[in-house]
């Protein structure tokens, strides 16, 4: 199996490598645990890509993209007459993916009321679809990811434990790009190197000074954030030398994360970006876009967060918001 399409060479995940090619052969169920932005999909992928089933589809869904009243026939498809608007019959993504694999991403965003009939599914390999009576059989293996803490979920009851124990067969936590800082130059060569040629620009030098402000920021939005922002640098860039707007990280990076907490800092960095984009979350100017989140990834941080305009406004006073949790450079 080669996994040379995963970057880095860091020590933490060079262990994720270890363990995605010890399991990608073996159709258990694995669970991707890790932030926002750390390559859960790329790791998912790579499982597939590594197994007996690559000749076959990796069908994905993500949980928290889907309303509630219809996630149930994207996963399980329908028959016509199933509920209104069933004009004709679909097929589910759980069918989609027999003989390959089904990445059900953000698993913990699934409503309760969904989980035992994925429970029976993954238990028996049998579901129905809606409206249905006839019972079809399939031969999936299941990858699930997830940025919430599903011990604490079933804890609360929010998550039901037996469903848990059934994804957690072979867990994979993925480290956040703070704690994986050397391959941070290896990507920030990758993304560069993607971008220009997609621009058709050349650029083969990347300042120290542009280099050591991107190491020594803490990335809270993980690698789709780097990512977003080398691309916007490669646009604003003019020459053959990267022309990164570095001082957007420079205010922004947490000196002393020692004592305040990690939630903390992820908070302020939101509301940072929120007052830059007028509050806006979506859209190709919103703060999702500049985090580089989903907006639905967006939304559910922030209410996760406690985040409002009107709290933060309210709370922020004449002082600058930020001085609570950042010691000033």
């Amino acid at each position: 199996m080669s996994v040379s399409v995963l970057i880095g060479s860091s020590p933490k995940f060079r262990a994720v490598l270890d363990n995605v090619q010890r399991v990608a052969p073996v159709s258990c169920a694995v669970l991707i645990q890790g932030e926002t932005g750390t390559g859960k999909e790329m790791i998912a992928q790579a499982i597939h890509d590594g197994s007996p089933r690559r000749r076959h589809q990796l069908v994905a869904i993500n949980c928290a993209a889907i309303p509630a009243a219809l996630l149930e026939s994207e996963l399980f498809g329908h028959d016509r007459g199933a509920f209104t608007g069933a004009v004709t019959s679909r097929v589910g993504r759980l069918q989609a993916a027999d003989q390959g694999t089904l990445f059900l991403d953000e698993i913990g965003e699934l409503p309760m009321e969904l989980q035992p009939k994925l429970l029976r599914a993954l238990q028996t390999q049998e579901f129905e679809r809606l409206g249905s009576a006839q019972t079809t059989r399939v031969d999936v293996r299941i990858v699930a990811a997830t940025n919430q803490n599903l011990e604490q979920m079933v804890r609360e009851r929010r998550f039901r434990m037996d469903l848990y124990y059934r994804l957690n067969v072979f867990p994979i936590t993925i480290p956040p790009l703070r704690e994986r800082a050397e391959d941070i130059p290896l990507f920030v060569g990758h993304f560069v190197r993607l971008y220009a040629e997609r621009q058709g620009k050349t650029i083969d030098h990347i300042p120290v000074d542009v280099m050591t402000a991107i190491e020594k920021y803490n990335w809270p939005g993980n690698i789709r954030e780097l990512q977003n922002f080398i691309e916007r640098s490669v646009v604003l860039t003019k020459g053959t030398e990267l022309q990164a707007p570095v001082a957007e990280l420079t205010s922004q990076t947490p000196r002393d994360l020692s004592t305040n907490t990690l939630a903390d800092a992820e908070r302020a960095h939101i509301i940072a970006t929120l007052r830059k984009t007028n509050w806006v979350v979506g859209g190709r100017s919103g703060a999702a876009v500049r985090l580089g989140l989903q907006r639905t990834t967006l939304i559910a941080r922030m209410r996760k967060l406690g985040i409002s305009r009107e709290t933060s406004e309210l709370s922020s006073g004449p002082s600058d918001a930020l001085g609570r949790f950042y010691v000033p450079a």
